[in-house]
């Protein structure tokens, strides 16, 4: 596991943190979490395909912002290899989740990584 320390992580619990707090109310972004927002449909509609029976607007809301930072990494980002990815966000998962967030994100991020090959969608 990465440090706690380590500035990816700082600059991924930020964004997280900021994906969050935009689906209660509008406010101004970062330019990255901007980028992750311009992909949202797209996004979502990997989230919908991997765990079809949770509709994305009943998803936890930490869940889906650690799961859209984590898919825009995948498949449009492109700068670490999947499991790194993956690995990150279930860390995420576990430090801003409910006690089952690690599993699902891991499983809906697994599933999609089997299927989805990296593009800029």
């Amino acid at each position: 596991m990465r440090s706690s320390h380590d500035p990816r992580h700082k600059r991924r619990q930020h964004l997280i943190q900021e994906l969050f707090s935009r689906d209660f109310h509008e406010q101004v972004v970062s330019a990255d979490a901007k980028k992750i927002i311009a992909h949202q449909k797209d996004i979502d509609a990997h989230i919908q395909k991997a765990a079809p029976d949770f509709p994305v607007a009943k998803i936890n809301k930490t869940d889906l912002a650690i799961l859209r930072l984590a898919i825009y990494e995948l498949l449009i980002e492109q700068k670490e290899p999947g499991h790194v990815i993956i690995d990150e966000a279930v860390e995420l998962a576990k430090e801003f989740g409910a006690e089952t967030s690690p599993g699902f994100v891991n499983g809906v991020l697994s599933h999609i990584l089997s299927y989805a090959k990296p593009t800029n969608i």
